[in-house]
């Protein structure tokens, strides 16, 4: 049986990017040559969701939500942490850095969900969906030791108190404040409903190595859930410390989705405020139900996506654009499937990245000329204000298949990604796009 974690990507903002990798490339991006760089199979990872990162040297590092045959997990496996690592033939080599569900019960955690980010150490950090000592999932550390081998370490385990008040399920990646806390977001827990509508947390280390979890908000505290319900996405900062992201319920009386704000208060309590309801047009050709990160552009407008809506109803890039009286004004960059036979890509498109020239990039989950998901750019158009899609891969199944990842660039403009799989003859693959 396969875990019960909701499609879902994720990236992680704000994280500690090197030189070799760039969420920002430099200049504008055409599309050329795609490359498949590692072909997973069920031993070593099946159906990685979340985007890659890089260290200094040019590896990379991912998880695989599903595989690894964890000695107490069920038959397909509870996922892995994995690294890639260019070798001197011109290819990569797969090396397991972690496989979960490794200890009893899953204590150690299950079924990874979102990306990894660094600390200043070298130490990788990321979140598992499932498992935990009280089985609601963890934010767990690996620490490298000399022999190359990596050591895991539990720092929270959610659902530890009465009626999952703590939160339950993270299912995204971590990001990091200038303290060194780190924050995220549960998909359910907190309260109101039996399991909860969700939170946003903070972890903060404490002087005897343990870490101390609060509870920033909890969803769904106002009737019919108008602040959002079920965040699935992480948390990004801006420049002055408030923090954004997106619940994939809530919000209008649709309920498909918001864009909100936590703003930190003086006497250490946060405010959230809703930036924007989903479904607020006729048919949600706003888009509806986003479940992906959100980034800044250069102007200080919100950019994401949603998993449906929009002029076809397989979702949307939308932007946010703050207003002089502190509203947020949306507009919809793209609708996706607006062509024949969804050629153009549809359904699920994780976050978006940007390069220097203002276009976008990013992945759908099904659609293009196979219907397996397609490789995108948006680029703004010179007058009107408009937005052109290219097509830049057709994903194929030979391996490529069904993206849920978000996309990186390096230095030199080339896009890295990942694909999931059809779970029957592909099992995910990553991959790379150079210009």
């Amino acid at each position: 049986m396969r875990s019960n974690l909701s499609l879902r990507v994720p990236g992680a903002a704000l994280l500690i990017v090197t030189a070799a990798f760039l969420v920002l490339a430099p200049g504008a991006w055409a599309g050329g040559s795609y490359r498949t760089l590692y072909r997973f199979e069920p031993k070593d990872g099946d159906f990685p969701v979340g985007a890659l990162i890089s260290d200094a040297a040019g590896n990379l590092y991912g998880t695989a939500s599903e595989g690894g045959k964890g000695a107490y997990c069920a038959y397909y496996g509870c996922g892995t942490v994995f690294k890639l690592t260019p070798n001197r033939r011109g290819g990569w080599t797969e090396s397991l850095l972690y496989t979960f569900c490794s200890l009893s019960n899953c204590s150690d955690g299950g079924f990874p969900a979102g990306s990894l980010i660094f600390d200043q150490a070298g130490n990788l950090y990321g979140a598992t969906g499932q498992g935990g000592i009280a089985g609601g999932g963890t934010v767990f550390k690996l620490t490298p030791s000399r022999d190359g081998s990596w050591y895991e370490s539990v720092l929270y385990s959610f659902c530890s108190l009465k009626s999952c008040s703590d939160g339950l399920s993270p299912n995204d990646g971590l990001i990091f404040d200038k303290a060194g806390n780190l924050y995220g977001t549960t998909q359910s827990g907190g309260r109101g409903e039996p399991i909860g509508a969700g939170t946003a947390f903070r972890l903060a280390p404490t002087r005897d190595g343990s870490w101390s979890e609060s509870v920033l908000y909890r969803f769904c505290a106002f009737q019919n859930c108008s602040d959002g319900k079920g965040p699935s996405s992480g948390l990004i900062f801006d420049q002055t410390g408030n923090l954004y992201g997106t619940t994939v319920q809530g919000g209008a009386a649709e309920g498909v989705g918001t864009v909100f704000e936590l703003t930190p208060n003086r006497d250490g309590s946060w405010t959230e405020s809703v930036l924007y309801r989903f479904c607020s047009l006729t048919n949600c050709e706003d888009g509806a139900q986003p479940s992906a990160d959100l980034i800044f552009d250069q102007a200080g407008n919100l950019d994401g996506t949603t998993n449906d809506g929009g002029s076809a109803g397989a979702g949307t890039v939308f932007e946010l654009t703050p207003n002089r009286d502190g509203s947020w004004s949306e507009s919809v960059l793209y609708s996706f499937c607006s062509l024949t036979n969804c050629s153009d890509g549809g359904d699920y498109p994780p976050s978006v990245i940007l390069d220097q020239a203002g276009n976008l990039y990013g992945t759908t989950y099904y659609g293009g000329n196979a219907g397996y998901g397609v490789v995108f750019k948006l680029a703004p158009t010179a007058r009107g204000g408009g937005w052109n899609e290219t097509v830049l891969h057709n994903f194929l199944d030979r391996p490529g298949a069904l993206p849920q990842g978000g996309m990186i660039f390096d230095a030199a403009g080339n896009l890295y990604g990942t694909t999931g799989g059809d779970h029957y003859k592909t099992y995910g693959s990553v991959f790379k796009i150079a210009p």
